[in-house]
């Protein structure tokens, strides 16, 4: 039997070991928009520990913010936790970025059942062209390698 339980940031997240996640985190508002060089350097991390620490299903690096479907091995927290201080650590490296990247907080929903897999998948993929109709191709979107452990 899984158990339900609620971890307490600013909001609250409930946690289901085992569950799917739709997560969402955004640059903070002091912030300009992500380069392409740093949509990469977000997009290779998220693909990093994909199938050790987490299963990463489908992600898109949005120009202020990311999305992703991702079935966590350890805490869903000390993952998000990794992305965002990686990335900041590379940005302010590499990029010159400096200051808070990205917001405290972050948006998680475990993902309940089929249907609702399958409307977050479109999401998550359709975000670029939702946002920019005309472009023709989006190269920080893209499937993870917890595709085949689905089931």
């Amino acid at each position: 039997m899984r158990t339900l339980t609620q971890y307490r940031r600013n909001l609250p997240h409930l946690r289901l070991e085992g569950a799917v996640y739709f997560v969402t985190w955004r640059l903070d508002s002091s912030q300009s928009a992500l380069t392409e060089t740093e949509r990469g350097i977000v997009r290779d991390a998220l693909l990093f520990a994909d199938g050790s620490a987490f299963d990463l299903l489908v992600y898109v690096v949005m120009d202020d913010h990311v999305h992703v479907l991702v079935r966590p091995k350890k805490e869903l927290q000390k993952v998000i936790h990794s992305w965002k201080s990686f990335t900041t650590h590379e940005f302010h490296c590499t990029t010159g970025r400096v200051g808070r990247v990205w917001q405290f907080e972050y948006f998680d929903r475990i993902v309940r059942d089929e249907a609702e897999l399958a409307q977050k998948w479109r999401y998550i993929e359709g975000n670029p062209w939702k946002r920019w109709p005309g472009i023709e191709r989006y190269e920080w979107v893209g499937e993870g390698r917890g595709t085949a452990f689905l089931g």
